[in-house]
């Protein structure tokens, strides 16, 4: 394995990857008229969509997409974090003590917006290969792994089309990115203003797990266009999809998958921010 795979974020990455498999496909599904009623869901919930999956497709189903998987923490999440407090630095020009929270909102959401327009390939690539599976029953998969899915999208769709849903994917991260960072840096500073609390592991997963789920609140319907728009091509553009959406499928449907996402998110977070707190206490003090 490489250096990055044997990551405690690589881990998470492949621990978790079966929710984000069922976030996708519950994010894809799309409510089917039949006749004067609606056709019944395929997939209900986070364990009916993992045992669903399972059971049509084998267990092993539940990691398609995990080798872009990697491939885009590497990118992504390398630069988002590694540019972060260097951009914080430069756009606030004060002591990084008193930064205040405007600038880094403004720096998670640069570098939230760097990173995934460098990732945005890979993360196309790993929504394809987890939406394989919806496809009817008798109808030939699109793609049998990560390097032929690169190449098969290059050689039928054209190299720009490694950055569909750029548009909502940047609107996505940039945001997530600036809930994850600029909230995580401000919870942590709030918690620390309690009583009782220290700059310890317990302070670092609590402000972990409130920035992914203020980041999941204001980050889903962004990120149910964005999958919608990689997985699908019926789509105009992203304008297209969110008006479509939500004529067809209501407000709610922008929620979709929810709950796995804030499962895969939420330990993301608590991993990656206790991992980066000790690795900045390990060479800044």
């Amino acid at each position: 394995m490489t250096r990055v795979e044997s990551s405690p974020v690589a881990h998470v990455q492949i621990c978790t990857i079966p929710l984000d498999t069922a976030k996708v496909r519950l994010q894809l599904q799309k409510r089917v008229p039949l006749g004067d009623s609606t056709a019944a869901p395929k997939y209900k919930g986070l364990l009916g969509t993992i045992t669903t999956i399972a059971k049509e497709e084998g267990f092993f189903a539940l990691w398609n997409g995990v080798v872009p998987g990697l491939q885009r923490q590497r990118l992504y999440g390398g630069l988002r974090v590694g540019l972060y407090q260097p951009v914080k630095a430069f756009i606030s020009g004060t002591h990084p003590a008193d930064v205040p929270l405007f600038f880094k909102i403004l720096a998670a959401l640069l570098t939230g917006a760097i990173a995934i327009t460098v990732a945005n390939p890979t993360d196309l690539v790993k929504v394809r290969l987890q939406a394989e599976g919806k496809l009817p029953v008798g109808v030939a998969r699109r793609y049998s792994g990560a390097l032929k899915a690169y190449y098969a999208i290059v050689k039928q769709e054209g190299v720009a089309a490694l950055w569909t849903g750029l548009g909502p994917n940047i609107a996505r991260n940039a945001i997530v990115n600036a809930a994850e960072l600029a909230i995580y840096d401000q919870v942590k500073e709030t918690i620390l203003k309690i009583p009782g609390f220290t700059d310890n592991v317990l302070t670092h997963i609590l402000a972990g797990l409130g920035a992914g789920f203020f980041a999941i609140c204001i980050g889903s319907p962004i990120d149910v266009v964005k999958s919608r728009m990689m997985g699908d091509s019926v789509y105009k553009g992203t304008i297209d999809c969110f008006f479509k959406t939500l004529k067809t499928e209501g407000l709610f449907a922008f929620y979709k998958g929810f709950l796995p996402n804030f499962g895969r998110l939420g330990s993301w977070n608590v991993i990656m921010f206790l991992t980066l707190e000790q690795v900045k206490r390990l060479f800044f003090y």
